[in-house]
Parts: structure tokens; C-alpha cells; sequence
């Protein structure tokens, strides 16, 4: 597969935020791309080098991104051993879109769309017919799902047109919002253990001549951001995950492609007051805003009405050499959240949008005490946290 820009990054300019690759190389158009080659009607291959093949898999490792993966081929040699600079790797990253986070990548998987038309826009955004943050991963508080998020899975589609669609992931995940509006769509497979998912995955992908399936593992994720991506416990998931890869790939049936992807990839920030700026204890950065969304990497800044100038203002003073910060217009205009905007996603969006490039974090230690606490983030655009991986096994 052909190396995009984003391979090999150069330095980058504090001034110029990088945008994610919507429409050739995001998270947002790989979907849309398997099922150009399985001749679902109304898509095309955004990613021209995937070749079509009639069964397709992909699996998804939560917190997995394509720096970590080069960095470990110790403990990740299977998945190493798929990067293009391995021989016969033909592995590209993929940019995840913006921000970098869970929720946002999730609806970008399964929908096909870039967040500013899924509206999807953040870890936590504002609901302008409320006035109240929702938090996007855990659906609180309850928000009519079709409503947030309107648009068919390409899964729907494809199963409407005979393609054998299946959806292998954890029981819990089976009900929830993100779920229903991100990645429904044919059968939905609860299973325990990443093996048995591994074995149903490729049993799915066996069960039709055209199929789409996909499988998904967290702890990659969660032991990253408990414990970090330099400690023992998330090498050890890593080692393990990378069983799993290999356990998939060594059952897929004739006529498949598996596609190993992430939503992001993380960073650690030390837990030092310069790397970690709190947002509920400093005065300057609080006047004038009326919700603080997003997470630390990536921030939504609501502001009281009226305020939105001084906000911005006083924002760029504060953190202009840390963060990229731009007015909701600056972020739209420059594509962070995509080519397009919805109508209904625009206020979902921060009146000030802050981005960090350097090692550093905004917390809330009071109102958002678990995730000040986190060792390992994501959210904003550098490669570490914005490049997850595009690996390929054809059988």
C-alpha cells in the first residue's frame, strides 16, 4: 500500500495544525471502501491500493496506534511484522480523525462519515437543545440515539443487500447507544475472551460468499490509560493482542482480507503542574466559560454568551504555545472535524477548540476527577495520538 504524507512527519509548526486525511486515508474511509469491493450500492473506494476481496474482517484494537505498534516489535512481532518496514509488510497508517478518541472514531468506523456529519464531535460536547455536556462513550445523559445520530452503519447497508454482516465484540457492548447508532447491522455476537472472538470472527467471515465482520478488543486501551504505555501491564496486553492478530489471521477462510486498525494512539504525560494544567483551579482560564467538554488533549470551550472573544483571547495567551486554538470557525474552516458540518452538529462544537501538541494536559480535578488521573491520553492531532495502523492479511 502507497505511504501517505503522514508516514514520516515532519516537525511540526506551532502555528499550523495538521488536519486529518477525510476522503483518502481516516479511520472514516475504510469501511466505505470494503464495501465499494463487495458492490454495496452508493460507495466508493476512498482507499484505491485496498484491494476488493469478497470476505472482509476488520478488527479493531482500542488504544492501539501506529506509533506504539513500531515502537514494540519485541513485544508486538506479528503486528511488526505486517509494517512496511518489515519484509512483506504492507501496512500504511490511517489518520483517526478529529479528536482522537473512542467515541468519535467508533461512529467514524461504523458509519463511514468524518465527525462533523455523524456529530459525534468529542469525549464530552454540549447538546445545544439542552444546554448540558453529554459524554458520547457512556451516553450520559440519555439522549434519543437516532436523533444524535442519524445516519444508516454501512453494516445496515450491506446486510440490505445480501452481505453477510456480523459485529464480534464484548457482550456488554451488545445495547448500548454507540453501539446501536456506530456499529449495528446484521448479527451482533457476544462473546468473553478475545480467542473465542478471534474464532467467531473467522467462522463469520466463513458463513457467507460476500461477508463484512467486525471484531474489537479494549484493554489495550484501558491499561494505557491506568498504568500508561511504558509499563509492564500494557506491554503485556500489547503481547497479548498480538496473540490474538495472529490467532485471526491463521483462520481466515479462502477469499478473505483482515484489516488490523485502531481509534487512536496515546501518550503519557508526567504528573507534573507543568503537564498538567488544571482547569478548576485557574482563574484565568475558567472566566467567561460556561462548560468545559472534550478531554485533557482536546478541549470544547463553551463560553457564556457574550464572552466568546475574551475566551479565545485569553486562551491563546495562556496555552498559544502549548495548544493549537482555534474559534469554532477557525476549526471548522480548517477541517478538523471534516469537510462538511451538519447543521445540528455546529453547536455541538466548542466556541474555542484547543489542541495540545506538547507533552501537556488541561484536567478538571474536580468535576472530572477519574480521567485527571489517567497516566495515558489521546484526543488532539500529533501522530502519536492521530496515526493508527492499516495492516493487511489476505488469504
Amino acid at each position: 500500500m502507497a505511504q501517505p504524507a503522514w508516514q514520516d512527519p515532519e516537525p511540526l509548526a506551532l502555528g499550523t495544525a495538521p488536519v486529518p486525511e477525510y476522503g483518502s486515508g481516516s479511520l472514516a474511509d475504510l469501511l466505505p471502501t470494503l464495501a465499494a469491493g463487495l458492490e454495496v450500492p452508493g460507495f466508493t473506494a476512498a482507499i484505491p491500493e485496498l484491494t476488493p476481496a469478497r470476505r472482509n474482517c476488520v478488527f479493531l484494537i482500542d488504544g492501539l496506534g501506529w506509533e506504539q505498534i513500531k515502537a514494540h516489535p519485541d513485544e508486538a512481532p506479528f503486528l511488526h511484522s505486517l509494517l512496511p518496514t518489515s519484509r512483506g509488510g504492507t501496512g500504511r497508517p490511517l489518520t483517526a480523525g478529529f479528536p482522537s478518541t473512542t467515541a468519535t472514531s467508533l461512529a467514524s468506523v461504523g458509519t463511514g462519515l468524518p465527525p462533523g456529519e455523524h456529530g459525534l464531535p468529542g469525549y464530552t460536547a454540549r447538546n445545544p437543545q439542552t444546554g448540558e455536556l453529554m459524554n458520547q462513550l457512556r451516553w450520559k445523559p440519555w439522549t434519543e440515539p437516532k436523533a444524535w445520530q442519524p445516519y444508516p452503519t454501512v453494516f445496515q447497508l450491506a446486510d440490505a443487500v445480501g452481505v453477510h454482516t456480523a459485529q464480534v465484540s464484548a457482550p456488554m457492548f451488545e445495547q448500548t447507544p454507540l453501539t446501536k447508532i456506530a456499529l449495528s447491522g446484521g448479527s451482533f455476537l457476544g462473546r468473553l475472551s478475545g480467542e473465542d472472538r478471534m474464532d467467531v470472527a473467522a467462522q463469520r467471515l466463513a458463513a457467507g460468499d460476500r461477508s463484512l465482520v467486525y471484531t474489537y478488543y479494549s484493554e489495550v486501551d484501558g491499561k494505557g490509560h491506568r498504568f500508561g504505555t511504558d509499563s509492564d501491564a500494557w506491554r503485556g496486553q500489547l503481547m497479548y493482542v498480538d496473540g490474538l492478530a495472529r490467532r485471526l489471521a491463521e483462520q481466515l477462510p479462502p477469499r478473505s482480507a483482515l484489516y488490523i486498525t485502531a481509534d487512536h494512539g496515546m501518550i503519557d504525560i508526567p504528573f507534573d503542574e507543568q503537564s498538567r494544567i488544571d482547569f478548576d483551579e485557574d482563574w484565568e482560564l475558567s472566566a467567561g466559560v460556561a462548560l468545559l467538554g472534550g478531554e485533557g488533549r482536546a478541549r470544547h470551550v463553551y463560553a457564556v454568551p457574550g464572552a466568546q472573544a475574551d475566551v479565545l483571547a485569553v486562551w491563546r495567551e495562556v496555552l498559544g504555545e502549548q495548544f493549537w486554538i482555534a474559534s469554532r470557525h477557525e476549526a471548522i474552516a480548517a477541517g478538523w472535524f471534516g469537510p462538511t458540518i451538519d447543521e445540528r452538529v455546529y453547536g455541538r462544537i466548542g466556541d474555542v477548540v484547543a489542541a495540545a501538541h506538547d507533552d501537556v494536559i488541561i484536567t478538571a480535578s474536580v468535576n472530572e476527577p477519574h480521567e485527571s488521573a489517567m497516566a495515558g491520553v489521546h484526543g488532539s492531532l500529533t501522530p502519536v495520538e492521530q496515526l493508527v495502523p492499516l495492516l493487511e492479511v489476505r488469504s
